[in-house]
């Protein structure tokens, strides 16, 4: 299910025109699902995806830990490139899945929560 949540984020954040620069890059501190670029702009998106009800929206499972770890683990990432980005945003896609049909992509709701902060 995560990764059928995040090739639809990665195709609502491809519609919307912006470039995906990478997905699912990784540490020893953890992941980035997708890293894309807007214009100049840099958009680190977290992908939660889920098939049942437990949340109202799955974006409810990014807890403050979560958004210091994506903005720690963005600085490593950073610190690699040699491209510099005049504006770093963070972003959440939230999938969710229909419970009965959950490999139904005509069913899931995709939901773009734009630059979230603690």
């Amino acid at each position: 299910m995560g990764r059928l949540g995040e090739d639809l984020a990665a195709e609502f954040v491809t519609r919307l025109g912006w470039t995906i620069v990478e997905r699912n890059w990784r540490n020893k501190f953890g992941e980035l699902d997708l890293i894309a670029a807007d214009g100049r702009r840099l958009v680190v998106v977290e992908v939660k995806t889920r098939a049942s009800r437990v949340f109202a929206d799955p974006v409810a499972a990014v807890t403050r830990d979560k958004l210091r770890r994506m903005r720690r683990l963005t600085g490593m990432w950073l610190a690699q490139q040699e491209m510099h980005w005049p504006q770093i945003r963070l972003d959440v896609i939230s999938i969710q899945l229909d419970p009965a049909y959950p490999l139904d992509r005509e069913r899931a709701q995709v939901r773009h929560h734009v630059n979230i902060v603690e």
